[in-house]
């Protein structure tokens, strides 16, 4: 039995004060660090896990958090950062943006091109043509001005014909958008624009401008500074793609300008990212409040669902420790088997784990106290005889009638010792027992012929064997076991018939393949009434005054035990005439069948 005292495990020996280890080095050194992040580790307890005492508590009492609930929401949070990963990190879509916005100029500057080619061209099909520079450069101004996109045109020989961002080639005054008029009392742009801000931080961060070549605007361009339209006067649309100083991209596309199939020049659009940009914000903006919003669903859900998992699981541990603990009192545990899930289940099992358990204390308890009660009358019999048989006057009748009565207490005493003994090993024996299929008929038959010879020699008794039921007899158990129950009650039967009486042993069955019944009838005196129950207790014996001291009670009581425990009934009761007279006593058992198991 446990003591109510933990043992405490001995401390290993202090280490050198000039060695500490690399663990505690480390531990120094983030506690300097973070002395709020570290914690210390807590006092060694008093029952440690190597400990035997039953009244350790667990580790997890004092927790103050689930490790459950943080996993829970761990692995519940890894799709919602994958999402708000892929709305910071837009860079094919980004491309497919580029690729877009560049088709789309050289659709624009092939509309433009043919324009010039047929407007401002002087010359026929059979004549030289050649191209007006004042008329292209006027409708050059018309055609790409309303669109937001600079275009430059080159002569045929290289030259700079005209730059839409120009008004006029003499003064060269340069066309630059002014930013809205600000609104009286609006508040400063730095306030309002934040998140816009965040999101330009974020676009230069995650931008591929280094990939890029460096665009320069100079004055006066010639086409070595733009290769692409040195390939549009060779006939052939090219597109780039360069980086400008404040981290925008300059996209520009090429195409030739001819007239009959001869190139005449080479159109030069132009136009910054900003459009790509301001959709690529959008589509972060739209992407982030999506992972927002599922990150918060995804939070309190995965709350939720840890709940309903922990709080039933801590309230079993608790309840756990409250049974384990227990000592005078019998806690039970919480009723958790209306949930239908995996956890109603383990509720169900720890329920009746638990109930199992204090059935086997009980038993336990009432089998020791039965012991002690049984041992102690031999033990005052015996005593008393020794100590009469050592008196020096007694004669040596009464001396030899005493020494009797010791040996019969010591028989008394091994027999109730050697059955104690089988009783309290008889449990363990049939849990590891294996279960097969028995053959009743064969296994009562043998037994009855075994009888049939003895109990005539020694009692007078006549055992016949009876089969009321057909073929096959096969029940589910052992028949060792089954071999142990018939012989006690036959036993108990015999000791209780008359000199050239019969008992009847007869197999049957119940109707619809139910299970096997076995009676043995005999023709005693019967059972009284109110102890047709009594006879199953330990201990119990109320045999004639010849066979006192030769029973221990405790036959009866192992057999029910045994058929029980292979899913049989044994139960007692009297036969009687038809006047009401009593004929002797029936003890029937039910032995489930092998079929039945399947």
């Amino acid at each position: 039995m446990a003591s109510d005292i933990d043992t405490a495990t001995p401390e290993p020996a202090p280490r050198p004060l000039g060695s500490p280890t690399l663990s505690s080095r480390i531990a120094t050194a983030l506690g300097r660090l973070f002395p709020r992040a570290v914690r210390k580790a807590p006092p060694p307890a008093t029952g440690s896990a190597d400990s035997p005492s039953l009244l350790r508590r667990r580790r997890s009492v004092g927790r103050g958090h689930s490790p459950l609930t943080r996993r829970i929401l761990l692995l519940n949070l890894i799709p919602v950062a994958l999402l708000t990963l892929g709305a910071v990190y837009l860079s094919d879509y980004e491309e497919e943006l580029i690729d877009t916005e560049l088709a789309s100029l050289l659709v624009q500057g092939e509309m433009v091109a043919a324009g010039i080619g047929e407007v401002a061209v002087v010359g026929g099909e059979t004549t030289v043509n050649r191209m007006d520079a004042d008329a292209a450069r006027q409708l050059l101004t018309r055609l790409v001005r309303p669109t937001g996109v600079r275009a430059r045109l080159f002569s045929e020989t290289g030259e700079l014909l005209g730059d839409s961002a120009m008004l006029n080639e003499v003064g060269r005054i340069h066309v630059v958008p002014l930013p809205p008029p600000e609104t009286p009392g609006a508040p400063p742009e730095a306030e309002t624009n934040i998140a816009d801000r965040v999101s330009e931080w974020i676009a230069r961060q995650l931008s591929r401008v280094d990939h890029y070549p460096e665009y320069v605007d100079k004055p006066v361009p010639t086409l070595r500074d733009f290769p692409e339209a040195a390939s549009a006067l060779r006939g052939f649309n090219a597109s780039a793609v360069r980086s400008a100083g404040d981290g925008r991209l300059i996209l520009s596309a090429a195409v030739p300008v001819q007239r009959y199939k001869q190139v005449l020049g080479a159109l030069l659009l132009t136009r910054d990212n900003r459009a790509i940009a301001a959709s690529l914000r959008e589509v972060r903006y739209d992407m982030l409040t999506i992972a927002a919003a599922a990150l918060g669903i995804t939070v309190l859900l995965s709350l939720y669902l840890a709940g309903t998992i922990t709080q039933p699981i801590v309230r079993l541990a608790r309840a756990a420790d409250e049974v384990r603990l227990a000592r005078e009192s019998r806690p039970e545990i919480p009723d958790l088997g209306k949930r239908g899930d995996e956890i109603g289940d383990l509720n169900d099992a720890l329920r009746s784990m638990t109930e199992a358990l204090w059935l086997r204390i009980n038993t336990i308890e009432s089998f020791a106290a039965d012991v002690a009660h049984e041992l102690k009358n031999p033990l005052t019999s015996l005593r008393s005889a020794i100590e009469m048989a050592g008196h020096p006057n007694l004669d040596a009748e009464r001396r030899a009638k005493l020494m009797g009565i010791v040996m019969d207490d010591i028989n008394r005493l091994n027999r109730l010792i050697s059955d104690i003994s089988d009783a309290s090993r008889l449990d363990a024996e049939l849990m590891r027992g294996e279960v097969r299929p028995v053959e009743l008929d064969k296994l009562l038959r043998d037994m009855v012929h075994h009888y049939a010879v003895t109990a005539n020699q020694k009692s007078g008794v006549e055992v016949e064997y009876r089969v009321a039921a057909n073929p096959p007899f096969v029940a589910h158990g052992h028949d060792g076991r089954y071999g142990q129950v018939f012989r006690n009650v036959i036993d108990n039967a015999i000791s209780f018939s008359p000199k050239g009486s019969k008992i009847i042993v007869e197999l049957g069955r119940e109707p619809r393949n139910g299970p096997f019944v076995v009676t043995i009838d005999d023709e005693g005196q019967g059972i009284p009434e109110d102890n047709l129950e009594s006879i199953f207790q330990r201990f119990y014996s109320e045999r004639p005054t010849e066979h006192f001291g030769q029973h221990s009670g405790l036959g009866l009581s192992i057999c029910r035990q045994i058929v029980e425990t292979y899913g049989g009934t044994i139960a007692a009761s009297n036969r009687r005439a038809p006047d009401g007279r009593v004929l002797g006593a029936r003890f029937t058992v039910r032995l489930p069948s092998a079929s039945g198991r399947k």
